[in-house]
């Protein structure tokens, strides 16, 4: 058995059913291409609604699945979520990265430093799974879209702070190594309640 299945296989795909709405709706703008507000009928049979990212998240998902598949993996984990943030290049989460030396070729290495490589023969899923940590990811970003009273979108943003939420996750443990920190996390924090207040300050 090769280093890298060694090394993930103890990953756990999603299956909560608790969780499923939100990665499901992520999959669905990433796989139609839509970012409309969309509707869906609960196992209880009344509406809800489904959560909007934004666009430059949405492609960071996508770019997320097309890393693991480079790399051969067999999920996509919150190191897949990061590398598809600087895949995406465009987003302030990217730029902001990037200001700080975190380039999409250091996040490359470590996790193959940290997860090893694939079997040169493994095909990877057309779309990997998320693991726990990738998907917990998610739902942290809904959670503090949410606590923070931010309207409209998802942003890249808070996708970036929910990797780093998730304390001794492969994301969170790259980002780590390569100087990302607490403080980093509370300014990313900080120009979100700040972009929030302006938006409210034009509307009013």
């Amino acid at each position: 058995m090769s280093n890298f299945n060694l090394r993930i296989s103890h990953l756990q795909v999603v299956s909560n059913p608790r969780h499923q709405t939100c990665a499901l709706t992520i999959l669905d703008l990433v796989h139609t291409g839509t970012c409309k507000r969309e509707q869906a009928k609960s196992t209880h049979g009344s509406m809800i609604h489904k959560p909007i990212w934004e666009a430059r998240a949405v492609k960071s998902y996508s770019m997320a699945e097309l890393e693991a598949r480079k790399l051969k993996y067999s999920t996509t984990g919150t190191e897949a979520l990061v590398m598809g943030i600087l895949t995406e290049g465009t987003s302030a989460a990217a730029k902001f990265l990037r200001k700080n030396g975190i380039t999409l070729f250091g996040i490359r290495d470590e996790t193959v430093k940290l997860l090893g490589k694939a079997d040169m023969y493994f095909f990877s899923p057309e779309h990997p799974p998320l693991t726990q940590p990738a998907q917990d990811a998610l739902d942290w970003a809904l959670d503090e879209k949410s606590r923070l009273g931010i309207d409209g979108e998802v942003s890249t943003t808070l996708l970036l702070l929910g990797i780093w939420a998730q304390k001794g996750s492969a994301g969170q443990t790259i980002l780590s190594s390569l100087g990302f920190d607490d403080k980093m996390a509370t300014e990313l924090t900080a120009s979100l309640k700040k972009e929030k207040e302006m938006v409210s300050a034009a509307s009013s």
